[in-house]
């Protein structure tokens, strides 16, 4: 089963922050993290299309430069960091599982992932592209027909796991509160693996490891 490490271990420091994933890496297989596209074009790590939540700012994140965001306190002095900054700090000790969020964040992606690459510093197997948005799911294997895509969904599709076929997933990502022995067995039937998020209390990390899933999303990876 693959420890995931949801947005860093944000159970332990802010979320999505380089401090979050310097704290997850002795503790997982896999780290989660979300991004946008900011206004000046950088692929930022963030998980709100809002401010407020997560730092002292205010405002839609795409409608920021990149200045604005790093003048940001993202939580104990954190800032946002860049896609590019956490692919540095890793550096390829775990896998890497990205949330596209925002709109037209396929091709920037693949941009900063593919560099990497390039550089020899990781391999595209290395990382799963993830979300909720299908159209940039498409995108993105379009950009990168080996990538390994996870469909994210937040209910019990009517017709099961079938609904991750349609963009070429190999994961199914499925919240915690509908997840299912029925949907588990459908997706392996169909060659997917299902990873489970966001479980942070250890009697329904069980239940859910009993299942039979092949990954936990944990705010508390230690625990998985």
């Amino acid at each position: 089963m693959i420890k995931i490490g949801h947005r860093g271990a944000m159970g332990y420091a802010p979320e999505n922050t380089l401090l979050s994933f310097k704290k997850a890496i002795p503790l997982c297989d896999m780290v989660e993290l979300d991004v946008y596209v900011c206004k000046t074009g950088e692929v930022i790590v963030f998980h709100d299309h809002r401010l407020e939540r997560c730092t002292n700012g205010t405002g839609h994140v795409m409608d920021k430069t990149f200045t604005e965001l790093r003048a940001l306190d993202a939580g104990e002095g954190e800032q946002i960091p860049t896609l590019a900054e956490v692919l540095e700090l890793i550096d390829n000790q775990v896998a890497i599982n990205i949330e596209l969020k925002g709109p037209g964040t396929a091709y920037p992606v693949f941009q900063v992932v593919d560099q990497f690459i390039k550089d020899d510093r990781y391999t595209l197997d290395r990382f799963v592209i993830s979300s909720f948005n299908h159209p940039e799911l498409n995108h993105f294997k379009a950009l990168a027909p080996d990538a390994s895509i996870g469909c994210l969904i937040s209910c019990i599709p009517a017709d099961l796991a079938a609904i991750a076929e349609s963009v070429q997933a190999e994961y199914l990502n499925v919240c915690g509160e509908f997840i299912s022995q029925e949907l588990v067995d459908d997706a392996h039937r169909r060659g997917l693996k299902v990873m489970v998020w966001t479980v942070n209390e250890i009697d329904d990390i069980a239940y859910i490891k009993g299942l039979g899933v092949d990954g936990i999303f944990s705010n508390y990876p230690d625990r998985l």
